[in-house]
């Protein structure tokens, strides 16, 4: 399940103005309160879900980083989308070109590629072979005086036509024979060591979000998520709050002959009983009002499911917050954050006409 966009959640547009955003947060929140909808089990959450989404928005501050965050993953999502499509452009333009054609020289480079691959003696009988041709027998000294003389006498008589002997075979001038020494191999060896060979090219990587709960947060639950058919496994481990990244290595996109990517989760807080604040746990707590201005002693339920007790102080208005302890969130240190409990005036469910005439009489200055 996805975060749900507060824009969304009120039905308003982006650009929205504050009165706006302020007006469908009341006519929401009055048509989702859990008063009006007591049948439903789910309108606690969803009057909650209103109130986060209406207290991001109307701070502009939080709102901006909001829009900001979101449009940024939308620039990213795009990118990675781009990515992808050239990765299988290029892989479909390499599968369509031929194979190039082989070197008739072969360099110190080709040497080291194939490491020795072909045996040496099987390359003994080629190398005499192509020496033969270039190669001329060097003469004895009686066979170099007759010749000089041959060359001398033809020379002498420009109309005497060279007779050729049919044992006589002309050569042609031998191609140079690259000699590969023992300096370039080494050279080609050392560079293929420092790394100059191309690095493997990497698919994109698959970017997502995972919804949990507080309760899965504090016990640090291993969750599954699946994605395009497969099943991932996603710790949550200390360190874990909304927001966290967390990669898992070579689980995001295959494509052929490159490395898989990475999957990129996004952890995201479900609305619920308690709303997260870094590695602190923010709840709610409705008091009435004579307990609100008297005090009074009462409990609160905490992130693992067992009552916690509160002392609510004399004169505590809804603004005041309670903290209680090591009630949080395991940061990555393993120190738990805290509770942070805030009190919410809550009318009785029946106007009472002493609280009336009471509170008239504070309003116009009358004291009873």
């Amino acid at each position: 399940m996805l975060m749900r966009d507060p824009y969304r959640v009120l039905g308003v547009r982006r650009d929205a103005e504050q009165e706006e955003i302020k007006a469908a947060w009341r006519t929401l929140a009055k048509a989702v309160h859990p008063d009006q909808n007591q049948d439903d089990p789910f309108a606690n959450i969803r009057f909650t879900e209103a109130g986060r989404a209406y207290e991001l928005l109307r701070d502009p501050d939080k709102r901006s980083k909001y829009d900001r965050a979101h449009r940024d993953a939308e620039v990213r999502r795009e990118m990675e989308l781009r990515r992808m499509e050239q990765m299988r452009r290029q892989q479909s333009a390499r599968k369509t070109q031929p194979d190039p054609a082989p070197n008739a020289s072969e360099t110190a480079e080709d040497m080291v590629s194939r490491i020795f691959g072909v045996d040496a003696r099987q390359q003994s009988p080629a190398s005499g072979a192509a020496a033969a041709p270039g190669t001329t027998a060097q003469p004895s000294a009686g066979t170099g005086a007759v010749t000089g003389a041959g060359t001398a006498e033809r020379s002498a008589s420009p109309k005497a036509q060279p007779a050729t002997s049919a044992d006589e075979t002309p050569y042609a001038p031998a191609p140079a024979r690259r000699t590969i020494v023992a300096a370039d191999i080494i050279s080609g060896l050392m560079r293929r060591i420092r790394g100059t060979r191309p690095a493997v090219e990497k698919a994109p990587d698959l970017a997502c979000d995972l919804t949990v709960s507080v309760t899965d947060l504090v016990k640090q639950a291993k969750m599954t998520l699946e994605v395009e058919g497969e099943s991932l496994k996603v710790p949550l481990t200390a360190g874990t709050t909304e927001g966290t990244v967390i990669r898992l290595r070579d689980q995001g996109h295959r494509i052929n002959d490159l490395k898989r990517g990475d999957a990129v989760v996004t952890i995201r807080v479900a609305p619920g009983a308690f709303r997260v604040d870094g590695f602190d746990l923010r709840t709610p707590l409705p008091v009435t009002i004579e307990d609100a201005v008297l005090g009074c002693e009462t409990t609160v339920m905490g992130p693992a499911d067992e009552p916690l007790p509160v002392t609510v102080p004399a004169w505590s208005s809804s603004d005041h917050i309670i903290r209680i302890e090591g009630q949080g969130l395991v940061d990555a240190q393993g120190k738990r954050g805290d509770l942070l409990v805030e009190v919410r005036l809550l009318l009785w469910e029946r106007p009472d006409d002493k609280m009336i005439d009471l509170m008239r009489s504070l309003r116009e200055g009358l004291y009873l």
